[in-house]
């Protein structure tokens, strides 16, 4: 059956979600939510959208929910989304589901901890991205073989739990299950630090290089690669590390535990040192393959 599903936030994940249930087959009508009316627009000019509505209409007509936007507005969303879905239950409604594709996830799903439609709720961080934003930024297949996140399954009714699994491995993603304490705790590790490094060593690099052409002579490989997150838009990053703020600081001291120690190796002109610290790090080449 080919679903109505509503996309709240029209970006780059809100843009390439669509972009891929309707491809897939999974959906034929896809409906948009931005207050940028221009991504809207852009949206429906791309295809990626039939229609934009309202928030309250785009749920009423809607079979699945996603939204897809900040994670600190999403915080907000996602009790109102739930409101509607009582409201129109009440009101005769078929069954509804929502889901947030946050890469956060205790905050938002505290926000509805107590909320009489919790059930209909599922959790979700789909793993993927760019530094890009916006629907002119939607990639095809942009999930394909790529990693998703179902957080708190147990909280969610069976029916909407499996309804998300299905939609996410339709658009080519491999699903696994974890509690959202855990998955802050160690998306802070693998996502949140690597951008906060990126922003840090590009205002370090501009702060020092006042001539622009420096940087372009002398970049490289690496340097490009470590600086492409610093592109990413502030007003998704912002939400995201104050959200998982007690975690990412946890791993901000850690870090600055391990830079303090190359500082001091560096300076003592100790290399024994810093090749015993290379080459414990070069064990990552066992979880990076």
């Amino acid at each position: 059956m080919s679903r109505v599903v509503c996309i709240v936030g029209m970006g780059l994940i809100g843009g390439s979600i669509a972009m891929a249930l309707k491809e897939s087959g999974y959906s034929s009508h896809i409906i948009c939510v931005d207050k940028n009316e221009e991504h809207s627009q852009t949206a429906i000019k791309m295809g990626l959208a039939n229609e934009s509505l309202s928030l309250e209409e785009g749920v009423k007509r809607a079979n699945l929910i996603l939204l897809c936007t900040p994670v600190d507005t999403i915080c907000n969303l996602l009790p109102q989304v739930l409101d509607h879905i009582k409201r129109m239950q009440k009101q005769g409604a078929r069954h509804k589901i929502v889901a947030d594709m946050g890469s956060t996830k205790w905050k938002i799903a505290k926000s509805v901890k107590e909320h009489s439609m919790r059930k209909f709720y599922v959790a979700v961080h789909p793993i993927a991205g760019t530094e890009y934003s916006g629907p002119q930024a939607t990639i095809n297949g942009l999930f394909r073989d790529k990693n998703a996140i179902l957080c708190d399954g147990n909280l969610s009714n069976s029916i909407a739990r499996n309804e998300v699994w299905q939609m996410l491995e339709t658009i080519g993603m491999t699903v696994s299950e974890m509690d959202s304490c855990n998955h802050d705790l160690h998306v802070a590790y693998v996502s949140h630090i690597s951008h906060i490094t990126s922003f840090s060593l590009a205002l370090s690099v501009l702060e020092k290089e006042k001539n622009e052409q420096n940087i372009l002579t002398l970049a490289a490989s690496g340097f490009e690669s470590t600086v492409r997150l610093a592109k990413s838009n502030a007003q998704t990053w912002a939400p995201i590390l104050t959200q998982n703020g007690e975690f990412i600081t946890q791993v901000i001291d850690s870090y600055i535990e391990k830079m303090t120690l190359f500082k001091r190796h560096i300076e003592q002109n100790n290399s024994a040192a810093l090749i015993e610290m290379m080459q414990s790090a070069n064990a990552i080449t066992k979880i990076l393959k």
